[in-house]
């Protein structure tokens, strides 16, 4: 791809580059990045508690003290799964050589997919302690999950990171990032990922769940609605330099999401499986058939 000349690049868009301070109050800095996280679970938290008022949660109990404390297992989730799935799997060897500094994490250094690691486990961990099953559980939170997604994105955007990878100079939106050091223009990744991951997956999981589904069926939904639109969303992205591509040129993003859609299309399966298998017990012990 040609350079752009100095006088191309003046008519380009350009990333704001905005203070990632949001506020400071004396020795107190507020970032933007973690106003993104209030937001993300301000919004979970309302959606949940409609989602317990759909009559497939009414009948099987939930209140909204269940939904305050599923968002504080779901925090330490995303936070201690976030850093270390971002230690294990982008970073192994430089933390190995210096493991204090898994603890620097205002350094910068979260990973979804470890987040969604920790989720899961901390909603494992919630459905033990409280005897409910877990897929339960996660038919409940999955749809509440994209707004914060969407959240989570829109911070990367402000902070000029994640920046996508080169992009035509005839695309519109195609936007320079100085934060990169170089002039060219580039896709602007994090605002793509907002608009799927964000917006059109929870418009989509939210539609999907308003009606009674078999267990798993929207969790597994979920899985595969992410995982595709992340996979997607990364042939724009620029790879991580220490990493570039791997294997069949797919970035570290993608082939995470791999086992992300087969564990979704499983869980999908298994759902209508069970369904059907219900549904057919059901009319062989209907006396009328008899």
């Amino acid at each position: 791809m040609a350079r752009p000349t100095p006088a191309a690049t003046r008519h380009m868009l350009v990333h704001p580059q905005f203070d990632p301070i949001a506020l400071q109050l004396g020795p107190i800095a507020v970032h933007w990045y973690g106003i993104c996280y209030l937001v993300a679970f301000g919004l979970f938290l309302w959606l949940a508690n409609r989602r317990i008022v759909l009559p497939q949660f009414v009948n099987t109990g939930w209140t909204a003290r269940d939904v305050e404390d599923l968002l504080f297992y779901g925090v330490l989730g995303v936070v201690i799964g976030g850093r270390l799935g971002y230690v294990v799997f982008y970073k192994p060897g430089y933390y190995l050589a210096n493991p204090f500094e898994v603890f620097a994490v205002w350094k910068g250094g979260m990973a979804f997919h470890g987040g969604l690691l920790g989720v899961i486990s901390a909603m494992a961990l919630f459905a033990k302690l409280r005897g409910r099953r877990f897929l339960e559980v996660t038919d409940l939170i999955a749809p509440c999950v994209p707004s914060g997604l969407a959240a989570g994105r829109l911070g990367n955007f402000i902070n000029g990171e994640l920046w996508g990878r080169a992009a035509d100079l005839s695309l519109p939106w195609a936007m320079v990032y100085p934060q990169s050091g170089s002039a060219v223009p580039r896709h602007p990744s994090p605002l793509y990922q907002f608009a799927l991951e964000g917006l059109l997956l929870f418009v989509l999981l939210w539609v999907y769940s308003r009606k009674p589904r078999g267990l798993g069926a929207v969790s597994g939904a979920f899985l595969v609605g992410y995982g595709l639109l992340r996979f997607a969303a990364e042939y724009f992205r620029e790879p991580d330099g220490f990493l570039g591509l791997l294997a069949l040129q797919m970035s570290m993003g993608q082939w995470l999401c791999v086992p992300m859609v087969l564990a979704g299309l499983f869980l999908m399966w298994r759902s209508t499986r069970d369904a059907e298998a219900t549904a057919h017990q059901r009319t062989t012990n209907d006396p009328a058939d008899r």
